[in-house]
């Protein structure tokens, strides 16, 4: 697997929080990935990040760890047309249609019968945990997702002072100040994506794809009281992302070191030469996205102070 993110949900650590590898290995080995059983649908834990790693690959204060999971798909339109035969036949042995007490029980052993031949899904989600920028990142564009390995991994802790990260100036207003005066920054450029919503309740939406966001149509959009929700931005020339209103990171391209680098994608090597790729990669993309949240961070102000 390659070392590079896709997305950023960023969440904040109380600066005075730290853990070793060590003992974060010790307490997440405590909980691995269990794999469904006959009786279960569905099964997390923690996971190997790297395919010679143990529960954590860590570098110094960055720390990469894999919350796994399996999932049962049993679909409800398989359930409910193995019921209606069932009741059928019922209805056809006792003279008279069961009852909703008979259906909830025959729906029950229904699913009870068919969960063992349930196709299993596996996915897993990857979080960086950076104890010198004081930084949870999990590799997902969904919150949820997000909450959730950092709810697993606070339960696991029995601690994780972490919160969403949260900045003085709102991205919102951030993106819509940049798209109403056509340009961000030298760090930042404009790419070619965006979304526009209405404030109203109808919550109506433009979007924009492959698309120059300097013109006047978008600025007119603006004036009209329309809203910048997501925006696609070029970082240093160097990284591609696409920024929402409630600051997740989207959409990461490192087309250009990608470009010199063909590892940084996943080079197919094996052994200590794709354990060099990964750390060298693993390097690379920390220090790169280190910078990259702080030039956001300065773009929206700073953090929020409580």
């Amino acid at each position: 697997m390659s070392a590079w993110f896709k997305n950023l949900s960023i969440f904040s650590l109380d600066s005075a929080w730290n853990i070793t590898p060590g003992k974060l290995e010790e307490t997440l080995i405590k909980h691995p990935l269990v794999p469904c059983n006959a009786a279960s649908m569905q099964s997390q834990g923690w996971v190997a990040p790297h395919a010679s790693s143990g529960l954590v690959y860590s570098q110094g204060k960055q720390m990469l760890i894999t919350l796994g999971s399996q999932q049962r798909l049993l679909p409800a339109a398989v359930i409910n047309q193995t019921v209606k035969e069932r009741a059928a036949a019922l209805e056809k042995n006792q003279g008279f249609a069961p009852g909703r007490k008979q259906l909830r029980d025959l729906k029950d052993r229904v699913a009870d019968e068919l969960r063992p031949r349930a196709f299993v899904r596996e996915k897993s989600v990857r979080a960086w945990l950076d104890l010198e920028a004081h930084r949870l990142i999990v590799d997902s564009s969904s919150p949820k997702v997000a909450e959730n390995l950092a709810s697993v991994l606070r339960n696991d802790l029995g601690e994780l002072p972490a919160i969403p990260l949260e900045t003085q100036e709102s991205a919102g207003a951030a993106m819509t100040g940049w798209l109403a005066a056509g340009s961000v920054s030298a760090q930042f450029a404009l790419d070619q994506d965006c979304e526009l919503v209405a404030n109203e309740l109808s919550k109506a939406a433009v979007r924009y794809v492959r698309h120059g966001l300097e013109g006047a149509e978008i600025r007119s959009l603006i004036q009209g009281g329309k809203t910048v929700s997501r925006v696609g931005l070029i970082w240093r020339d160097r990284l591609a992302l696409v920024l929402t209103e409630k600051l997740e990171v989207k959409r990461l391209r490192f087309e250009a070191m990608d470009a010199k680098d063909p590892g940084a994608a996943g080079s197919g090597k094996s052994g200590k030469d794709s354990d060099e790729q990964f750390e060298a990669n693993f390097t690379l993309m920390t220090g790169e996205l280190t910078t990259l949240i702080d030039d956001l961070l300065g773009q929206l102000g700073g953090l929020k102070k409580d």
